[in-house]
Formats: C-alpha cells, structure tokens, sequence
C-alpha cells in the first residue's frame, strides 16, 4: 500500500469519480481536507453508466479500478449513475455539480458521456477528466482523457473459442443496443469464429434495443427472450455484450445446458450467475478497472497526459478469462490467434 493518502468513501446514487478540484476560470475549489499525516485528500467522482455499480459487468469493472485505488490512496468519492434515455444535459448536470462541489478528477464511464465530458471540460480546465469507451475514441481538451479498447480483439477470441466448442455448428450473439461500440464486439465475433472454424453457423446479431433506448444494457427480461430466440435457432454457444441485461441472457442458456459467453467483468465469478456458472464458457475481459486506475493514479502523481489511450491485447486491456476450465483444451489455439493478433499477422475487423 502507498502511504501518504487516506480513503474516506461517500456513495450517492450513481458514478463519477474526482480527484482534489478546481473550478472555472482557474479559482481553487473546495478540497475536502488532508488526512492525518497532513497529505490532501483526493476528490474523486465518478458517473457510472446505465445499471450503475451491480451491474457484475461494465460498470462493476470501473468500481473495482475505483476501489482498488482506495487502497492504495487518499480517496474521498462520490458515484452517480446515469438514467435510461438521459439527455446529454443531465449528463452535464452532473459533471458539473461534481466539479462545482471541487472534486478532480471527474470519470464518465461509457461512450454516452462523451459529449459531455468533453463540454464540461472547457469551463473547468483546473478539473482533469476521462471519459471510459470515448465515442469513436476521439476527445478534446488539454485535461481531457479518452479510455479506447480494442473490444473486437478479445472478441476474436471468444469466438474462436465459441466455433471450437460448438457442437450444433451454430452460434450466436446478442448485443445490448445497436450502436458502433457494439457492433465492433459482434464484428470480432464473427471473424474469431470463421477463422477457427470456416463452416461454423453465425445467427445474424440480436440487438435488444436501438438508440436512444439504451434499456438494452438494463433490461434483463429483454437479454432473456433474445436469448431464447436463439436457442431455439439451435445456436449452443452465444456472447453477449449487452451490460446488466447480459445476466438474462447467460441464466436462460445455463438453464438450456448450452454455452454462455460473459462480457466486461469475468462472469463466472458473479453473484447474479452463480447457479448457470458452469455454463459460462469463459467471458471477454475489458479492463475498464486498469484504465480507470492508471487515470486516478496519474492524476495523484501529477503525470496526467490529454488525449486517447489504447487497451488492446498487446497490453493486456482485453482478453479472455479461463475460469472454470471450460476452453483449456482449446487454449492453445486461442494463444495462437492471440500471438498473430499482436504481431500483427491477423487484422481483426471493426465492421461485420
């Protein structure tokens, strides 16, 4: 553990994390205090979100980057989730009212809060910002980051993994909402699974709403009729990338006996799925805690750099988890793919 910062936690209703502040026009904000070795207390806010912490997905991974931070500094936090079908305003809103009420740095976790972040940043050019999957990863402003990851990459792996297991020769994939973001999961997908086995059947992708109905990452009523739907295609191995709802779409095809494939967090390991565990064949993992951790950790050091961020493969931002044994014995070939993928020999598409 690092000495010289404490962690004191406030929870409210929702996400977005702040380190120490200062508002617009270069005046210092409120700070919060030091701790007892005299050291000022980092200010975090973070806006989750549609779901919010719970989730056991996207949004959970941005909380363990967050909460690992707290052990290891100073940390005073406050968290705010975002509302189904929010209009950009309320997004700023709440930006705002956390950088008003002096906490630096501010986190936007998810695509949605692009715009925002990217607004609010220029009236608080004290406040250091990251926006987690920036819209096409683009941002702008000098204290502005932008988290990117290479989704399609670990995508290309869970469906190499999806084709090799696969005994009906048919697969499948439900997104959350039809949107670039998730279209880049379903675009890997595919490519994975043809690569490891050209024959393999791939039911045309399931998105469970179109913008801007953003329930598809909520809704987990909606990721189990999708689910069923294609079970009953006779596709036995299906990925979601469909946030909170994904946990309807992984109990309904545990329950069936067929293969789930997790997103984000490794869903083997969440509460929600323990009793379909093993049916999850393995999960794609986004590594949203390590960018949120090194954004904090940055900040606190004084090392904070503007602009975009990638988290690929070659950096271990995505990959695949191995909980629960399911893909051992097709391991080697998933190594394979994933050393190609680096070295640049196989080009993973964006675009279905």
């Amino acid at each position: 553990m690092r000495r010289g910062l404490r962690i004191s936690l406030v929870t409210v209703t929702g996400a977005a994390l702040l380190i120490s502040a200062s508002a617009c026009g270069g005046k210092k904000a409120e700070t919060g205090g030091g701790g007892e070795d005299g050291k000022k207390t980092l200010k975090i806010g973070l806006a989750f979100d549609i779901g919010g912490r719970g989730d056991q997905s996207f949004n959970d991974s941005a909380a363990a980057g967050l909460d690992r931070a707290k052990k290891d500094l100073n940390l005073q936090t406050e968290e705010i989730s975002a509302k189904p079908d929010e209009p950009d305003a309320d997004k700023e809103s709440r930006l705002r009212l956390m950088a008003n009420k002096g906490y630096n740095p501010v986190i936007g976790v998810g695509f949605a809060y692009t715009t925002s972040i990217v607004k609010v940043a220029k009236d608080y050019p004290n406040t250091k910002f990251l926006v987690v999957d920036a819209d096409q990863c683009k941002v702008e402003g000098a204290n502005v980051l932008g988290a990117c990851f290479s989704e399609e990459q670990g995508s290309y792996l869970v469906g190499a993994a999806a084709a090799l297991k696969s005994k009906t020769g048919t697969i499948g994939f439900i997104g959350g909402v039809n949107v670039p973001l998730i279209q880049k999961f379903f675009a890997g997908y595919q490519a994975g699974a043809k690569k490891a086995k050209p024959d393999i059947k791939i039911l045309p992708p399931k998105y469970l709403t179109q913008p801007p109905n953003f329930n598809g990452f909520k809704d987990t009523g909606l990721g189990n009729e999708a689910a069923k739907g294609q079970l009953d295609q006779k596709a036995d191995v299906i990925y979601h990338a469909a946030g909170g709802a994904g946990i309807g779409v992984i109990k309904t095809v545990g329950a069936a006996g067929k293969w789930a494939i997790g997103v984000d967090s490794d869903q083997y390991n969440q509460p929600a799925v323990a009793g379909v565990k093993e049916q999850i064949l393995t999960s794609m993992i986004k590594h949203v805690d390590l960018a949120v951790y090194e954004f904090v950790e940055s900040v606190s050091k004084n090392t904070f750099q503007a602009g975009t961020k990638q988290y690929d493969l070659k950096n271990d931002g995505v990959g695949y988890s191995p909980s629960g044994g399911h893909v051992d014995d097709v391991k080697a070939k998933l190594d394979e793919l994933k050393a190609g993928i680096v070295n640049g020999t196989i080009k993973v598409p964006t675009k279905a």
